[in-house]
């Protein structure tokens, strides 16, 4: 039977909420925004400040910047054109991104840029939605010569300088090798921003207005976007970096003035998008709903069942469980879900408190997302503390851990 409460008990969701101010009240969080949805029922809290040293209070429509939890939601735009066969699995993306045709492939990964064989085959649209192009964000490689042109080709979202735009970012990632074989490891982050260049080139049209045009509008996801214009940016927290030996605050980007108060030169669909609680709810629920928002069809169900089920070979996941286990010091435990999907963690295995086929990804920028098809239910927590320090990635994982103790039919 489900309960007038859509399945939350009541001492459950006052459980919660008294998890989540602990952590604010203990100095480290300065504040947060949860979202928990079950059936038609949504339940939301809003503790703490805008700011380490008070200012405004946390509510409901404060815009967060996402960091990787965009991916699932900017995912979404190529599935579209999927749906309209305008991109295809298994072909090739040289027509659309000449820059990524005859790749050389460097022989060892922690060897010279120039010591590398050719691809054994072109990069397919397959390769880019699971990750697995050939090239992304190593951790188990960094100090390789690899990594270091890639950190100075500007290629990545969190560099001091902000990536160029895309034709340009296209030019510059052309003139390296891939670290792998196309499709043979996954690999982290630039396999999404180079969708947005596909999505964009083959739209004919940037990612941010084609996004907006099929996925966003019709979600009535209106504080979606890649920067937060004048009229809104008070409701935009600042973002910060703790420091990691003595935990000191220390702004990362400010609001006024900031990354986000601009619209950038590339659409980052690996992390570049701000969002709302609320707008959030709106695209985990489209996607539990198998692509439906009321009576509209946003993506077709096969296409949904692609983003939120395991799409790695076991050989793929290896690498994918080792980056997560063996750099928990790095990812304070995040990413140890089993499997992925295309854009999106998805758990295929019981490992914590969630069940299996639970779907959806957490933010460097201290944010997490997810949806749980078992159990009809949808979770957002956003705060805007990074992952330089454990302590938004502890709220997380309080906030799942209480959320479904509270779960009550």
């Amino acid at each position: 039977m489900r309960q007038d409460n859509g399945g939350f008990s009541e001492a459950g969701l006052r459980r919660l909420r008294e998890v989540l101010a602990r952590h604010v009240d203990s100095g480290r969080i300065p504040g947060l925004v949860a979202l928990v949805g079950r059936g038609e029922e949504t339940h939301v809290e809003a503790i703490g400040t805008m700011r380490h040293d008070g200012g405004a209070p946390m509510r409901r429509d404060t815009i967060f910047r996402m960091a990787s939890t965009s991916k699932p939601v900017a995912m979404a735009a190529a599935m579209v054109l999927l749906d309209e066969c305008r991109l295809r699995l298994d072909d090739p993306v040289d027509p659309w991104l000449p820059e990524l045709a005859g790749r050389q492939v460097l022989k060892r990964i922690d060897g010279p840029l120039d010591d590398t064989v050719p691809a054994r085959r072109p990069i397919t649209v397959r390769d880019l939605l699971t990750s697995t192009f050939g090239l992304g964000m190593d951790m188990t490689a960094l100090g390789a010569p690899i990594m270091g042109a890639i950190f100075e080709q500007g290629l990545t979202p969190d560099l001091p300088e902000p990536m160029p735009e895309p034709d340009e970012w296209m030019r510059r990632l052309g003139t390296l090798p891939l670290m792998y074989q196309p499709g043979e490891r996954w690999q982290y982050q630039i396999s999404h921003d180079v969708l947005s260049v596909l999505v964009a080139r083959v739209a004919g049209r940037s990612f941010e207005t084609f996004l907006r045009e099929r996925v966003l509008d019709p979600l009535g996801m209106k504080d979606t976007a890649f920067h937060v214009p004048a009229d809104r940016i008070d409701r935009l927290p600042a973002l910060y970096a703790p420091d990691p030996r003595t935990g000191e605050f220390h702004v990362w980007d400010e609001a006024e003035g900031g990354r986000w108060s601009s619209p950038p030169a590339f659409h980052g669909s690996g992390g570049g998008l701000v969002s709302t609680v609320d707008d959030y709810h709106a695209y985990f629920r489209m996607l539990l709903n198998h692509g439906m928002h009321g009576s509209e069809r946003i993506l077709s169900r096969p296409a949904v069942r692609l983003m939120t089920t395991n799409r790695l070979t076991p050989e793929q996941q290896a690498a994918r469980h080792a980056m997560a286990v063996e750099n928990v010091h790095l990812s304070f435990g995040q990413g140890q879900h089993g499997g992925w999907g295309f854009g999106m963690a998805v758990r295929t295995h019981r490992g914590d408190y969630a069940p299996t086929g639970q779907f959806g990804w957490d933010g460097g920028s201290g944010t997490s997302a997810y949806a749980d098809p078992e159990n009809r239910l949808t979770g957002i927590l956003l705060t805007q503390v990074g992952m330089s320090v454990p302590d938004s990635a502890r709220v997380i994982h309080d906030f799942w851990t209480t959320l479904y103790q509270a779960i009550d039919d």
